[in-house]
């Protein structure tokens, strides 16, 4: 069966940004010029991925907005000439997808977010999209995915090497053995170890691929870590009765989840923006210049 439905989890209260979160989705903050989401419905798309279910909470209205027609400014455009501007508005209403929408009404975790898609997914196989990950890549993670489903017809989750150190941010794999390049069998997955239990360095980050099959055991679990419903320990426990694969990413993972890799992810793409990238590309170099003479200036007054 063709994978041709995503679910995006974006029901999160968006703490780490406040207070630009307080009424603004974390999913709208913009990288540039293009809000999040946008880079997660669009690496769906170029997988081939025609449905999207996107999960949402209170305060999320934007999103919806974002994607929707807005007659008043597309005409105001329009009539001052502004065609490239239109063109943009329009590349966010003509995204060439379905979108549906549902609610999460409590916060209860990530396996909860993808447990209410039930209905949507319809007995499909299907990938969840975490919106605090971007991923970069020649084929886009989503279609890597897809692509090792269609050889193996399993359930396979995305991972990359982290530092030791910081596995406690992440669920570990526990590889039993790497049955193609890339591409482990895995033992049990485990949400959040301490740094002396983790299994191993391979994190999971925010591309699943499932069968649908993980429903009948979300509809079971027990909450977790944080006291909500974990997906990783879903997952897990699928892996008792059906294969369950990791797929390790190569190409480059931008989290913008958290401050600094949000700021990191807009000047890695700000210099890849045909409108800023000179201008930033030079600021960078004054910037670093000046940073290099105030220290410098600073262990000479500390002497």
């Amino acid at each position: 069966m063709k994978v041709r439905k995503a679910v995006i989890p974006a029901a999160g209260l968006g703490t780490r940004f406040l207070p630009a979160t307080k009424a603004l989705a974390k999913e709208m903050l913009p990288i540039v010029d293009k809000p999040t989401i946008q880079f997660i419905v669009e690496e769906a798309k170029a997988s081939g991925i025609t449905d999207i279910l996107i999960v949402e909470g209170k305060n999320k209205r934007s999103i919806e907005d974002h994607f929707d027609s807005n007659p008043e400014l597309e005409q105001n455009l329009a009539a001052k000439g502004k065609t490239e501007m239109l063109k943009l508005v329009h590349s966010t209403t003509d995204i060439g997808v379905n979108l549906f929408y549902v609610r999460q009404t409590h916060p209860n975790g990530l396996g909860d977010a993808v447990r209410l898609a039930k209905s949507f997914v319809n007995d499909e196989p299907f990938v969840v999209m975490l919106g605090d990950d971007l991923m970069m890549d020649k084929v886009p993670l989503t279609k890597q995915l897809i692509d090792e489903y269609e050889r193996t017809h399993a359930s396979i989750l995305a991972v990359k090497r982290v530092p030791h150190e910081e596995v406690s941010a992440y669920g570990v794999i526990d590889p039993e053995s790497e049955v193609s390049p890339d591409l482990y069998n895995v033992k049990t997955f485990v949400e959040k170890p301490a740094v002396a239990d983790a299994p191993s360095d391979l994190a999971i980050i925010g591309r699943y691929l499932l069968t649908p099959e993980i429903f009948d055991v979300l509809e079971h679990q027990k909450p977790g870590k944080g006291n909500e419903v974990q997906l990783t320990d879903a997952i897990d426990t699928l892996n008792k009765t059906q294969r369950v694969f990791a797929h390790e990413f190569k190409g480059d993972r931008y989290d913008v989840g958290n401050k600094f890799g949000f700021v990191e992810t807009s000047v890695e793409y700000g210099l890849t923006h045909p409108e800023i990238k000179d201008e930033l590309h030079d600021y960078i170099l004054k910037l670093a210049d000046r940073i290099k003479k105030e220290d410098a200036a600073k262990a000479k007054s500390s002497k």
